[in-house]
């Protein structure tokens, strides 16, 4: 630790406490995960260990959150993460109304491209969300917290393949184009409620292999019709609701992987004539140099934005 000084506390995790913090001596700023051991004879938690062993595995992909180091501080040890502004979740939240349909497809490709990535080295997240989906200050969506995650088969032939990703995906995508979650529930049970409200009741005609999953028959639900999309978001483009719809389908097979999904008409480049998202998170005019969009990454956020005050950073790595 003697080689960081701590600006100040982001916040606190399942595991530990996260610290804004600075290398003494390159001045670079990083996040820094402190997790303490309870007791000694347990030994490393198993998420933190999962966490470990995914970023380390994978190569650097600018669309996962980076672990720069690892190295044991009093009885625990530290996790050293670049640093990121905010997180998607954040952004969200302080948006005045839901994000335009350009911003929801700006971030829709970049958690595409991180999921993609993260498939193609065989791991599965199993926990995305968008308080998991953190922003830099240049407006790069990266996929952190991987206490999660699991190694998969290509072929299915393990439990976790890449459609527990991508229906995870589409809730983001629901959740980016309504302004909240579309499935908003509290518990196992009312969040299967509410997603039967909109989806369906799901039958072996619509879905064969459900009479296959483990607890097919301890709970029965009364039968309901799907709601079309297009109630439920009235404002959204009838192709971004084809494809939302795709991502939730029930049958896991049907669902389209990531790597796919980015090469679907849907995700063509953007229009660059939009507004910056991550500028409403502040009060007042936009920046004076905020450009609106990067013509050559399409990102459309703004590279000029001051710095977050500390009450609005999450916790980053929770």
């Amino acid at each position: 630790m003697d080689q960081y000084c701590i600006l100040g506390r982001i916040g606190e995790g399942a595991h530990g406490v996260v610290f804004k913090a600075k290398h003494v001596e390159t001045g670079e700023i990083v996040a820094l995960k402190k997790v303490a051991l309870r007791r000694l004879e347990d030994g490393i938690p198993n998420q933190a260990l999962r966490e470990i062993k995914a970023l380390q595995e994978i190569e650097d992909s600018p669309y996962v959150v980076q672990l720069k180091a690892v190295f044991p501080h009093g009885a625990g040890f530290v996790l050293a993460f670049e640093f990121m502004l905010s997180d998607l979740a954040e952004v969200v939240r302080h948006a005045q109304r839901p994000l335009a349909q350009a911003h929801v497809k700006s971030y829709l490709q970049m958690l595409l491209k991180g999921v993609a990535f993260c498939h193609a080295n065989n791991i599965v997240h199993r926990d995305l969300k968008p308080a998991n989906l953190l922003i830099s200050s240049s407006g790069q969506l990266k996929i952190a917290d991987f206490g999660l995650a699991r190694i998969f088969s290509p072929d299915g032939s393990r439990l976790y393949t890449h459609q527990v990703a991508t229906r995870a995906v589409g809730c983001i995508m629901g959740e980016l184009l309504n302004g909240s979650p579309l499935f908003p529930g509290e518990n196992d049970i009312e969040q299967l409620c509410c997603v039967l409200r909109v989806l369906g009741t799901p039958s072996p005609k619509v879905w064969p292999e459900i009479t296959e999953l483990p607890d097919y028959k301890k709970i029965s639900f009364t039968e309901q019709a799907p709601v079309p999309l297009e109630e439920v978001l009235p404002d959204a483009s009838p192709q971004a609701l084809d494809l939302l719809g795709q991502f939730l389908l029930y049958p896991p097979r049907q669902r389209m992987a990531a790597s796919q999904v980015l090469h679907t008409q849907v995700l063509s480049p953007l229009d660059p004539a939009f507004s910056c998202p991550l500028c409403s998170l502040f009060s007042g005019p936009r920046p004076p140099a905020c450009p609106g969009i990067h013509q050559d990454t399409l990102w459309g956020l703004c590279t000029s934005v001051p710095a977050l005050e500390p009450h609005a950073l999450l916790t980053h790595l929770s």
